[in-house]
């Protein structure tokens, strides 16, 4: 089976090709042939660049500053953009603009959109997600933070962790516990907090790889404006579940053609090193390959219903399981076929530590090495697997709940 496009949806593919073949160098081959100043240059500039043209928040209404795109034509956008090996914004705006900004406009009031919509555009606000704590990792409702209403300012006092780009951020959306007497879903609530104050201290945690791209945020009477709730007080369980389901559409796009263009990289990797003729190593190409190619047709399957305006469910838990788990497989690989030489990296290392290095990476034991340490917390971030295994059988396949303790 092959996907097939309209022939409007084609159209609108050559758009996109057009505008990258005007904005990009004629020798572009992707952001994985830059890396240091110029990396972090050219994702300024070419944030601007989107900015200008429209594609910077392509899903939002216009009257917003966003290019109304349908749902079909985000995903072209999306699709073209992983194939060019150029980012669909800056590093805190998949925060920013495609989680609270969707949020905002489904959950906020006319003032909270007017005031925070144009400045998220801008860059003006730079957004982390407060979501999980010591005690409230993977049980999310189990949140502890304290939200107390004094006057016309919520005080807040408590922790969050693994905030991923929150060293890079001066906002946070935080899920607080307002309601300590409610049940655990029904007492949260869903605030904006400005993180330039003395209430808050970010302190970043220095990961297995080197980077340091979690961080733990720590609020001692910090403060938030009465207003700055979304949702609704103790309305914050919704918001947040309608937040989450924001990360899903553009990952199905890019998502197989990212982990596609990674394993063409391993293969030409094993050729480099004479390993293509081996049995086993043949063996576990294959292997990698035929489950990329699953998780293309999983995408498939997520984008029809992204498409027919659906939000993701709790099957997006499928898609979270599988990558994850795979990218342990596929890393672990790229190690073996290294050999020693993976015990000492050298070269361009990965430019973030999230899921794969960037289109056009070069094969550096460096960007090896990083990917595979990075792999690791794949499997935790965003969901542990043992917690996607619950979401599947319980909420998917209709298991009964597992014992909880009394």
């Amino acid at each position: 089976m092959q996907p097939t496009y309209t022939s409007e949806a084609e159209s609108y593919r050559e758009k996109v090709q057009a505008f990258l073949a005007e904005k990009l160098p004629s020798n572009w081959k992707g952001m994985g042939q830059l890396e240091g100043e110029a990396f972090e240059e050219f994702v300024t500039s070419w944030r601007q660049t989107l900015h200008e043209g429209g594609y910077l928040a392509p899903g939002w209404p216009v009257a917003f500053g966003g290019g109304g795109l349908s749902a079909l034509e985000q995903v072209i956008l999306a699709e073209e953009f992983a194939k060019a090996g150029v980012p669909m914004g800056g590093p805190n705006d998949v925060f920013g603009i495609q989680m609270l900004g969707n949020t905002l406009l489904q959950w906020g009031t006319e003032e909270q959109k007017a005031y925070y919509l144009p400045r998220i555009l801008a860059g003006d606000d730079k957004w982390c997600q407060g979501y999980s704590e010591p005690n409230a990792g993977s049980d999310l409702s189990n949140v502890g933070l304290r939200g107390e209403l004094d006057g016309d300012q919520w005080i807040l006092n408590g922790q969050k962790i693994w905030t991923s780009a929150g060293h890079l951020a001066d906002h946070i959306f935080t899920l607080a516990r307002t309601d300590p007497d409610a049940p655990k879903h029904k007492g949260i609530s869903f605030l904006l907090v400005d993180m330039r104050q003395p209430g808050i201290e970010v302190r970043p945690i220095r990961m297995i790889s080197g980077e340091s791209e979690f961080n733990e945020v720590f609020y001692t009477d910090a403060t938030a404006p009465k207003e700055n709730v979304i949702g609704g007080v103790n309305n914050g369980w919704a918001v947040a579940m309608t937040l989450l389901g924001y990360e899903r559409g553009e990952a199905a796009a890019t998502m197989p053609i990212r982990y596609q263009a990674e394993i063409d990289r391993l293969l030409m990797l094993a050729k480099e090193r004479g390993l293509d003729t081996d049995p086993n190593i043949r063996q576990r190409l294959a292997w990698c390959y035929s489950k990329v190619q699953i998780m293309r047709y999983l995408g498939m399957r997520t984008l029809t219903k992204f498409v027919q305006g659906h939000h993701p469910g709790p099957d997006g838990a499928i898609s979270k399981l599988y990558w994850s788990e795979y990218h342990l497989k596929i890393t672990e690989l790229a190690m073996d076929i290294m050999g020693a030489e993976g015990l000492v990296p050298t070269g361009r290392p990965p430019s973030s530590a999230f899921q794969t290095d960037d289109s056009g990476a070069p094969n550096t034991s460096a960007s090896w090495v990083g990917t595979f340490l990075n792999a690791r917390a794949g499997t935790i971030y965003a969901g542990s697997s043992q917690i996607q295994r619950n979401i599947i059988g319980e909420m998917v396949l209709g298991l009964p709940k597992e014992p909880r303790p009394s």
